[in-house]
């Protein structure tokens, strides 16, 4: 089965003023996998090419590369 990053769910946070502002889009299933942007799709959009760059490297390491949770797309 092939994974789309749109299948992973994502939770979006605006940013403080102290964090430089905007929002963060992060992807509870890949840990340590987020990005940002001034609005909250700018965040999203941005973000799936952090997945991408995500599952490429655990490939290269010969890491597992997590299933999506459906628990948390369906809780989103």
């Amino acid at each position: 089965m092939t994974v789309k990053t749109t299948d992973y769910p994502l939770v979006v946070e605006p940013l403080s003023p102290e964090d430089g502002g905007g929002f963060v889009a992060i992807v509870p299933d890949l840990p340590g996998c987020m990005s940002d942007g001034e609005t909250p799709q700018e965040a999203v959009a941005n973000v799936q090419d952090a997945i991408l760059a995500w599952i490429e490297a655990a490939r290269d390491l010969g890491h597992a590369v997590p299933e999506p949770s459906r628990h948390l797309a369906l809780a989103s």
